[in-house]
């Protein structure tokens, strides 16, 4: 089908931070691929530089076209409009005038997710008989998940979110720095911060417990020798994790998670940041969901971002 006629969608609506954007984004690639149309998502912009496909495409496109447009060849011109965010609040602005006066090309859908739902499924025929005969689809939400087509589309989807090679080598050098001293790389993701009062801290564990599981999980591994690679949003120290090998992320976001990814297995509370992490490296992941959780090897996971982290 030529690119002019193909259904274009667009996600208008910001969700979260970088894992949760990028949780949304993986999610339509995979539906605009199965369905083979096209998507622009400008709401990507805060994060776009940090990725070698998006950082040369104003529009964060995808397909990935064979001429980005002119300007992306302006100097300067491109940081300039992801920093003010004007070309996303120009298509939000768009996005609501369009309910009054056609701006996108008709017929257009909006597309919400399911208020009430933990998961809005865009796999089901309600969705693709809402969207079938739309030529714009405009996408407000961050529930959809399309586990079946992500597992399908799963290796595009990887190639088009590789980090710049600046992150890509801090990841891939903390990682083999722990290696050297390791059979086993395992990926701990503390998060506490924020998570004290997220769903009433639900999700908040003391750094002494993710220590005693840590200590599980070596003598699963045994006589194998284990190391852990601890990413927090905190500041830690290896007097926290006494009788573990341990090594600390760089608490740069991007690096942190793509080091993840190229641990053996990750642990860590329910997050879509090592969920995405265990998506991107195909390594299990184990949700802890309580403080009294039974961390086992058998019930590590590889995510296929089928699940909305709540």
């Amino acid at each position: 089908m030529p690119i002019e006629d193909r259904k274009l969608f667009f996600i208008v609506g910001r969700c979260g931070r970088l894992a949760n954007r990028l949780s949304l984004f993986a999610t339509f690639i995979a539906l605009t691929e199965e369905l083979g149309e096209r998507l622009i998502n400008l709401t990507f912009h805060s994060y776009a530089h940090l990725f070698e496909t998006t950082r040369r495409d104003i529009l964060c496109q995808y397909p990935v076209p064979d001429q980005p447009g002119w300007v992306n060849d302006i100097p300067g011109l491109p940081p300039l409009i992801r920093k003010t965010r004007i070309a996303t609040h120009l298509l939000q602005a768009a996005h609501r005038a369009n309910e009054w006066l056609p701006i996108f090309p008709e017929p257009s859908v909006l597309l919400r997710q399911a208020w009430g739902q933990l998961i809005t499924p865009l796999e089901c025929a309600e969705v693709q008989n809402q969207i079938r005969d739309a030529q714009t689809v405009l996408i407000s939400g961050w529930t959809f998940r399309a586990p079946e087509f992500v597992r399908r589309h799963q290796d595009k989807i990887r190639s088009y979110f590789r980090p710049i090679e600046v992150h890509a080598q801090t990841s891939r050098r903390t990682v083999e720095q722990l290696r050297e001293q390791a059979d086993v790389v395992i990926g701990v993701h503390i998060r506490q911060g924020d998570y004290a009062t997220w769903r009433g801290g639900i999700y908040f564990f003391p750094t002494a417990r993710y220590a005693a599981w840590m200590h599980e999980l070596a003598d699963q591994y045994s006589p194998r020798k284990v190391a852990f690679l601890v990413c927090s949003n905190e500041a830690r120290s290896e007097k926290e994790f006494p009788g573990l090998a341990v090594r600390f992320g760089t608490g740069v976001p991007i690096a942190d998670l793509y080091s993840l990814a190229g641990c053996d297995c990750i642990i860590g509370p329910v997050s879509s940041f090592s969920q995405w992490a265990s998506f991107y490296g195909e390594k299990p992941l184990f949700f802890v969901t309580n403080g009294n959780a039974e961390v086992r090897r058998e019930r590590f996971r590889v995510s296929d971002l089928g699940e909305v982290p709540h």
